[in-house]
């Protein structure tokens, strides 16, 4: 299957609902991720129309926001009281009666750890962390807490992952294998793929070898040519 970059973010938000969609048929109780790593992008109406795709696919969706005051705006913007659309705090006091076969958590930050453990905990489902970021370099955290955290992140299974790059960008669509493409004049251009995310070394030294690679080829054709003249 050829793996290619979203030309835009309607076409981002297509590309991570099939990668989650394939990745609830293939493991419908795990716990799953979906990101953009955009620089000031408006989660609120991506993540409402996220929703309304799971709705439309036949899913049962539950959107939980950090805070109640996100989830009053994400209930205004859809004309309705749903129950569906609440906050961390409700969830975990009262809502875990809600009929959901998928709960979609929006947005935590490292604060939330907790509770979000405690949700993805409750679940009948699959959980999907959207957007999230749960990592925490935080020095005041003990070394047993820092290792919870991290064993509990290891197991989320990422969906759909885009992150720009300064020169390229980063993308895993399940059930394809992570891809990074080079930013050329004329558009983005694979690289490489790993079967795991690959670290900041690891992306550098590939972007560096396709780059050394591109003046190579370029200079035998110049070479070329010059001998065609003679």
């Amino acid at each position: 299957m050829t793996i290619s970059l979203p030309i835009d973010l309607y076409s981002a938000e297509a590309q991570a609902l099939e990668s989650l969609k394939s990745a609830l048929r293939d493991c419908p109780k795990r716990l799953w991720s979906v990101g953009w790593a955009f620089e000031g992008l408006r989660l609120m109406p991506v993540a409402l129309r996220l929703r309304n795709s799971l709705q439309q696919h036949g899913y049962r969706p539950l959107f939980l926001w950090p805070d109640a005051g996100s989830a009053a705006l994400a209930r205004r913007d859809v004309n309705n009281n749903d129950p569906k659309i609440t906050d961390f705090r409700n969830y975990l006091a009262e809502g875990s009666t809600i009929h959901n076969d998928i709960i979609v958590v929006v947005a935590p930050q490292p604060s939330d750890y907790e509770q979000v453990v405690s949700i993805c905990d409750r679940r009948v489902g699959a959980c999907v962390i959207l957007n999230g970021r749960l990592e925490n370099a935080a020095v005041g955290i003990g070394s047993i807490a820092r290792e919870n955290r991290r064993n509990f992140l290891s197991i989320i299974g990422i969906a759909y992952q885009l992150q720009p790059l300064d020169s390229g960008a980063l993308l895993r669509a399940y059930p394809q294998d992570w891809a990074l493409f080079r930013a050329d004049p004329d558009g983005y251009r694979l690289v490489d793929t790993f079967k795991t995310r690959p670290d900041f070394e690891a992306i550098n030294a590939a972007l560096l070898d396709s780059r050394n690679s591109l003046v190579r080829q370029v200079t035998e054709i110049e070479r070329f040519l010059e001998g065609l003249q003679h």
